[in-house]
């Protein structure tokens, strides 16, 4: 096959029609493509092998510095109602331009996130891949963990008269908590879709006994 009837037909198959990213994905100079796109010769064998490899290597480099893309670290949460007021969400963006960009950054992308305690410990790790970052941040923030129970006491939330404990009796009992009365702040990251799958079961078999996660996440390709 001919150079420029390769270049074209790799052009058509990666759907672009810039020869700077045609360029990067082959792992060659752009000044190389164009020489190659304007010669009417035959390619070699072995320049054939070398484009190959050329094109391995820069895959494996793009896979590298794009698979994993942090959004946001360690970001302190609000528990903030939503605007029917019907739950919580990990802020409210209000007038701020800062949490606005992040509101939008996370409800445009997928991946991975991770809830963390007061003291930094983390609590709970997802992904996000069917919804976006924002949905599905905020649908856990707002799910039962029934792996998590504490013995608490229900005090009246409405306008009523204060009475010592010792004369109204309110017995502490178990009760199942929810991410928002747990979580303090959270990490999202943008994950290739090959990847989040098994970024996720890493992180929650790698940290099984210290994260509310119920269910034992497995590896995509494991055979056991």
């Amino acid at each position: 096959m001919k150079a420029h009837e390769l270049l074209a037909a790799l052009k058509a198959k990666l759907g672009t029609d810039s020869q700077i990213e045609l360029a990067k994905k082959l792992g060659i100079t752009a000044n190389t493509l164009n020489n190659w796109t304007k010669t009417r010769k035959r390619l070699t064998p072995l320049q054939l092998a070398r484009l190959l490899l050329k094109a391995q290597a820069a895959a494996i480099q793009h896979a590298q510095h794009h698979t994993i893309k942090p959004v946001v670290e360690h970001f302190k949460l609000q528990c903030a109602t939503s605007a029917r007021n019907s739950r919580y969400e990990i802020f409210r963006a209000g007038d701020s331009t800062y949490l606005k960009g992040l509101r939008k950054e996370l409800d445009s992308t997928y991946g991975i996130y991770i809830f963390y305690d007061s003291g930094g410990r983390a609590l709970y790790a997802g992904k996000a891949r069917r919804q976006t970052l924002w949905k599905e941040i905020n649908n856990a923030f707002n799910r039962e963990r029934g792996t998590q129970m504490f013995f608490r006491v229900d005090h009246p939330s409405r306008n009523q008269i204060f009475k010592p404990q010792h004369k109204q009796h309110r017995q502490p009992y178990q009760q199942h908590l929810y991410l928002h009365e747990l979580a303090a702040y959270f990490s999202a990251y943008c994950i290739d879709d090959g990847m989040i799958g098994d970024l996720e079961a890493l992180i929650v078999r790698g940290f099984a006994n210290d994260l509310l996660n119920s269910r034992m996440e497995t590896f995509a390709h494991a055979r056991y």
